[in-house]
């Protein structure tokens, strides 16, 4: 197994007297350690914004800008706030130190810097580094890259707050006859392909996937970042998926497979965004009345032999621009009155 603690890395060396900056740069590199050097703070910050790096090491007295103010800068800097900060200076009292620490500093150690310590500390650091990495490449691949910058951008707190956006339930008609009618193999490889599919078309006008529960997604648009014209977002891209099924379907056609079908169902207005569930899994979802319509509009195309249904606040913010046909009112569970309900006719060519 290999030890991380050993590993070669790419580190800056920040420090202002030019003979530390050689001898600890030599001393790194022997270590098998790839290492830049800058002369004082804010060479070392035009630095680490034009490349990657897996540690800095720092002092605190330099001109033009401190190490101090190095570490302020790195602290209000989402790119760099996570990067391991060794601190090395001649600096004495605790007081330093403890600032040091509170502003994000890794390790403070004292000038002249005892050689085996160093190394140690370095190593302990990148394997922080790396496992630290490691978390944040979970989140991107476990988690839309929405839903992890908000997770980098706000920290993680389970609960919600209020937004406006729209919400989309979609999922394959008649599945279960398909699933029986074929190899598990295969209808693997066709959700697969499916949900490869609808991902593209709704990622492309900035939704969000955050549920996928066999055949059925639920996509959200206008959270956890807001988005400008969230219910036409997600209306065209609720064409992009049925125009994809529509050339997924002459593939399974030739190759002597049947044509499949889906359901979308979009809703727009208030709903409540957030983290939910414990502090060991949680997941990131909107809940309320809007949801719970779109879900309910999904459903309603079957008995309505509709592929795309959309509710009036939808409707009212396309303004015309795609065009639809009212089907009249409808009741759904958990609604007191029929809510009116409209058929997408249109496509994304005017667009």
């Amino acid at each position: 197994m290999v030890d991380l603690r050993h590993a070669p890395a790419h580190l800056l060396v920040a420090d202002d007297n030019k003979v530390n900056r050689l001898l600890l740069t030599r001393s790194l590199e022997l270590q098998g350690h790839r290492v830049e050097s800058a002369e004082n703070g804010r060479v070392a910050l035009e630095l680490l914004r034009r490349d990657t790096y897996d540690l800095l090491l720092l002092d605190m007295e330099m001109p033009e800008m401190d190490g101090f103010q190095v570490l302020e800068q790195l602290t209000a800097d989402p790119k760099l706030r996570d990067l391991p900060v060794i601190v090395t200076s001649s600096l004495e009292g605790v007081a330093t130190i403890v600032r040091c620490i509170e502003l994000g500093a890794e390790d403070y150690l004292h000038k002249p810097v005892n050689a085996v310590l160093l190394k140690a500390r370095i190593g302990a650091s990148l394997e922080k580094k790396r496992l630290r990495d490691q978390q944040k490449e979970l989140v991107r691949r476990f988690a839309t890259s929405e839903v992890a910058q908000d997770l980098q951008q706000s920290g993680f707190a389970l609960g919600g707050r209020r937004v406006q956006g729209a919400v989309m339930f979609s999922d394959i008609r008649s599945f279960t006859a398909l699933v029986e009618s074929q190899p598990p193999e295969e209808t693997i490889e066709l959700l697969n392909t499916y949900y490869t599919l609808m991902f593209d078309a709704i990622n492309g006008h900035g939704g969000v996937v955050n549920q996928m529960i066999g055949d059925g997604l639920m996509a959200i648009f206008g959270a956890p970042l807001p988005l400008p014209d969230h219910s036409a977002a997600a209306v065209r891209a609720a064409l992009d998926m049925v125009e994809m099924i529509e050339l997924l379907n002459t593939e399974r056609i030739a190759a002597d497979k049947p044509a499949i079908r889906i359901g979308v169902g979009i809703a727009s207005g208030e709903m409540v965004a957030g983290y939910t569930g414990t502090q060991q899994r949680a997941t990131y979802t909107c809940i309320g009345d809007t949801v719970n319509l779109a879900a309910r509009l999904e459903a309603h195309t079957k008995l309505a032999k509709r592929t795309i249904l959309i509710d009036l606040a939808t409707c009212m913010a396309l303004g015309g621009r795609i065009p639809v046909e009212p089907l009249g009112a409808a009741s759904f569970r958990g609604k007191a009155a029929p809510v009116e309900v409209y058929a997408v006719t249109g496509s994304n060519a005017s667009e």
